[in-house]
């Protein structure tokens, strides 16, 4: 029988809702059958068995039902790409300016329409609007095709396995990705569901399948068969892909992979769209703002110009070049890059990015939530003493200990290992040693949970002796302990044996060890009937002492996050004691503590409240810890979590930024945003500061491009009033645009002032209208007194032998007075051209930085390098058979005894100006 082939029910068909995908309804009549049917049936109609698939079997199954990868998203086609890339509002500006270009220079002249002659066709302002739009389009669509790629070779170094049995050589760990219908699948706390499954055996198995059905409670899952499931999910022999095993263990068999599992079929359909984030957010805000200010000194400047022009064609055209000078082509390429370059950054200082636009939210955290195990510590448990109840060294607690580490079935974490190693040491030093692996057999177990803190096994040795020990946490146990091996003799837990005890665990707790206890109990239930009801009147033996030494560089890690406005909180499972200890130990002031019990206790708003001063909270459940993150960020705190345990991955997605390491489990990387490559504050450290630099470039450029456009625009607003001639042609206005953007691509590689990094950064979209407003007339001011310069001054001593433009009528007639009146305005434009360029450019390196420009604080090279061959560029276009064709004459030299102390000038006020913006509003970027 096959499980793709076998047709469902009338029953079955009857419920199933006309809703659903055919897809959809192919699944779940699929694992109804799974769940419906003893596991010995699932296993043939699969081709399958408890052995597992060999070579064959397995190639067989992935060709008849596909690979294990589900479709989450679509990749976006080609030509989806590059539509994306080109269209935005402001490529759709350009694209209308090369629309009427096209008609008034080029078609209407060719057709000798509108008093055109086939001499006026000027194709030059189309050519010029048309390279910028392929310009912008082109390098955004290589630009994020390069960061997709990047991308999705960083997430390439992310693996994620399970284990599987197969023949030959039983179990083995393999990628997700090649889990195949018909595989034997070994489960156990801490894993990811690899594909969905039936449960064949299980032992207090419990799922966390919130991620489908919204279930917030795990659902326990044993392998009986159902005998009515209409929906899968209601099913307690299936589990699913993506959910997550909490506690327990089981053996399932494959039964549904890649887009065919109950997850596939949901998400294979849709392609998902990228959470905005508020950077984002802010970015389409500034467009806007932009756009606005377009659509009312766009028919200003028309209307104005036509009236006192009496041309509204060229008044239209003008009007349209407005736009284009408001409109940061670039910004979508610009903000692409810097993310794209931060990502690149980052995965050289061992740091991956999952999703670009969570490098801001990394640069923006003002408080850093982290586990103490392996972050503050060196993850390296050793196993120092096992003690009686007195504190003496006694081996038996050792072997006992070892019985449950070794033959417990769940995951075996660092304490687990470390218990088998001291074991094992010691039966190779003594061979007169049992070899407990070879001489006790296990019969059942209770798994750990972090409800419980306990784990149970029940052994029984080559006599026929049954006993069950258990280990865990020393206050739970003290709990299900109702007597000690006291004095050598079992003696009944009494206060004062208690206080003896606690007496001799707060001591090793004070010198930095972690304590378990341990305990046993004989003739436990039998076989099938064991429960956690049976963790009761056990009899202590004894404790074993843990270390986990802090990291050498943690003390310089703390102390460079708090240099960078980063504080660190400590949430763990740990006791106060352990956790004080190390603190200490690592320079971390813990003035106030909260455990667990006392998170219970408080209000969502006592809890926020507590947060802000609470440094260490101790003994949490994983409820608790993303209790604690809910309530930091419920507080207008920015908030990190870094975890690598399945206990971490509800805090980590509670969190702003969710960080896991790449040795972390299977849940807790599906769950982090950053996944570093090495398990240190520091490597952290490093990839805070790199976020905080791509949107430092970003920031810069967005405030500049705002900034600088606004001050421009007012200037034409201005001039257009009171000059009897256009102050500049739109193609001059579009090839300054052109040039300006171009010197703006190499921001995303700049300089960015220490003392910026040294705190969080979030977005605030009013502050770039207030920058707008304080920056913007700066470059106006001296706009204006280059207008009186070149029109009262300038002109008239190098064109028309002292006459103004407004009187050339009085002095000239007929062709002199055109080519008077030719020369003056092109003399007039060029200055303005070349002046509009030179401020509008070093106005970078003024807003870059609330330092002092060149001196205090320099731009990179790159920037250097674009910018002051833009300046050269565009000065140089006056003087060249281009430049007269676009209507500019040669600037005679006299002309830049004016235009440099004018700038010197322009720059002393913008730096005041600055100065006063930084006193205002406290900061520049």
């Amino acid at each position: 029988m096959n499980l793709e082939k076998q047709a469902p029910s009338r029953k079955e068909a009857a419920i199933m809702k006309s809703a659903l995908s055919p897809q959809r309804e192919a699944c779940d009549a699929r694992l109804r059958y799974a769940a419906r049917h003893a596991g010995d049936v699932v296993l043939r109609s699969t081709s399958s068995s408890l052995a597992g698939l060999d070579a064959e079997g397995v190639a067989r199954a992935r060709a008849e039902y596909g690979s294990n990868k589900v479709t989450h998203e679509k990749r976006k086609s080609l030509g989806r790409r590059l539509v994306e890339a080109f269209v935005n509002p402001f490529t759709a500006i350009l694209t209308v300016l090369v629309l009427v270009s096209a008609c008034t220079d080029v078609l209407f002249p060719a057709l000798s329409l509108f008093d055109g002659t086939p001499e006026d066709v000027d194709p030059t302002t189309v050519t010029i609007i048309s390279v910028m739009v392929v310009l912008s389009g082109t390098l955004r669509f290589v630009q994020e095709t390069r960061s997709g790629n990047a991308a999705e070779k960083l997430l390439a170094m992310i693996t994620t396995t399970c284990t599987v049995v197969r023949q030959p050589g039983g179990e083995q760990e393999v990628e997700l990705d090649d889990a195949v219908v018909g595989d034997i699948v070994k489960l156990s706390a801490g894993d990811m569901v690899p594909a969905d499954v039936r449960v064949l055996e299980a032992k207090d198995l419990f799922v966390a399948q919130s991620s489908l059905t919204g279930e917030s409670e795990p659902i326990e899952k044993t392998p009986e068969p159902v005998e009515e499931c209409e929906n899968p999910t209601d099913c307690g022999d299936l589990a699913f892909m993506g959910t997550n095993v909490i506690s327990g263990s089981a053996t399932a068999i494959v039964v549904a992979t890649g887009d065919d599992s109950l997850f596939g079929s949901m998400t294979a359909g849709a392609a998902g769209e990228a959470v905005e984030t508020s950077f984002s957010k802010g970015v389409n805000a500034v467009s806007w703002v932009l756009i606005r200010f377009m659509l009312v000194m766009v028919p200003l400047v028309f209307v104005i110009n036509g009236l006192t022009k009496g041309d509204w064609l060229s008044a239209f055209l003008f009007g349209i070049s407005i736009a284009v000078g408001l409109t940061p082509e670039m910004l979508p390429m610009i903000v692409t890059t810097c993310l794209a370059k931060g990502a690149v950054s980052m995965s050289k200082k061992k740091t991956i990015v999952k999703n670009l636009n969570s490098i801001q939210n990394l640069g923006a955290i003002d408080v850093l939530c982290t586990d103490k195990t392996g972050t503050l510590t060196q993850d390296k448990v050793v196993l120092e003493y096992h003690l009686d109840v007195h504190g003496n060294e006694d081996v038996r607690v050792l072997r006992h200990a070892y019985l449950n580490s070794y033959f417990q079935t769940g995951y075996k974490n660092l304490m687990d290992v470390a218990i088998i190693q001291k074991t094992e040491e010691e039966e190779a030093a003594n061979p007169q040693l049992v070899d407990l692996s070879s001489a006790y057999e296990k019969i059942d177990e209770i798994p750990f949970d972090f409800a419980r803190r306990r784990l149970s096994t029940v052994v029984r040795d080559g006599s026929g002796k049954v006993q069950m020990v258990t280990k865990g946490a020393v206050e739970e146990m003290l709990a299900v302990c109702s007597h000690a091996e006291y004095h050598g003799e079992v003696m009944p837990l009494t206060d004062d044996v208690k206080a003896d005890i606690l007496c001799t665990v707060d001591d090793l707790n004070e010198n930095g060890f972690r304590v378990i206890a341990l305990a046993q109990k004989s003739d436990p239930a039998p076989v099938g009937v064991l429960s956690v009801a049976d963790e009761s009147d056990m009899v202590l033996m004894g404790y074993l002492a843990f270390l986990d030494p802090p990291k050498e560089s943690t003390a310089d890690a703390i102390a460079a996050l708090r240099q960078h406005g980063v504080s660190v909180k400590i949430l763990t499972g740990d006791n106060d004691k352990v956790a004080r200890t190390v603190c200490r130990q690592v320079g971390l002031e813990v003035d106030r503590m909260l455990l667990g019990s006392d998170v219970d206790g408080m209000t969502d708003a006592q809890l926020a409240a507590a947060a802000e001063v609470v440094q260490v909270f101790a003994k949490l459940s994983p409820d608790q810890k993303a209790r604690v993150v809910a309530a930091l960020r419920a507080h207008g705190r920015t908030v990190g979590f870094m975890g690598d345990g399945i206990n971490d991955a509800a805090a980590m997605k509670a969190a702003d930024v969710g960080i896991s390491v790449d040795t972390a489990v299977d849940v807790a990387k599906e769950s982090a945003d950053i996944i570093l490559l090495e398990k240190d504050l520091m490597v952290l450290e490093e990839g805070i500061v790199e976020g905080r630099k791509t949107y430092a470039n970003m920031i810069k450029y967005i405030k500049m491009t705002a900034s600088s456009n606004f001050g421009n625009m007012f200037s034409v607003l201005a001039a257009s009033a009171l000059l009897p001639f256009l102050p500049m042609e739109s193609v001059h206005l579009i090839l300054l645009n052109l040039i300006y953007d171009l010197s703006c691509m190499a921001i995303p590689w700049d300089n960015v002032d220490k003392e910026f990094l040294e705190k969080p950064r979030k977005w605030d979209a009013s502050s770039i209208e207030s920058f707008m407003i304080w920056i913007g007339p700066t470059s106006s001011i001296f706009d204006f007194t280059t207008y009186l310069f070149m029109y009262f001054v300038f002109c008239p001593a190098f064109v028309s032998g002292g006459v103004l433009y407004n009187d050339l009528a009085i002095v000239y007639s007929g062709a002199q007075l055109l080519d008077v009146q030719t020369a003056y305005v092109a003399l007039f434009q060029a200055g303005w051209f070349v002046e509009s360029m030179w401020s509008q450019t070093l106005v970078i390196h003024m807003i870059r930085t609330p330092k002092l420009p060149f001196i205090q604080s320099r731009a990179s090279a790159p920037v250097m390098l674009l910018t002051m061959t833009g300046i050269a560029v565009l000065t140089c276009v006056p003087f060249t058979g281009f430049g007269a064709a676009i209507g500019l004459a040669p600037l005679p030299g006299a002309y830049f005894a004016y235009l440099i102390p004018c700038i010197l000038l322009y720059m002393a006020l913008a730096t005041s100006l600055k100065k006063a913006y930084v006193r205002h509003y406290g900061e520049l970027l």
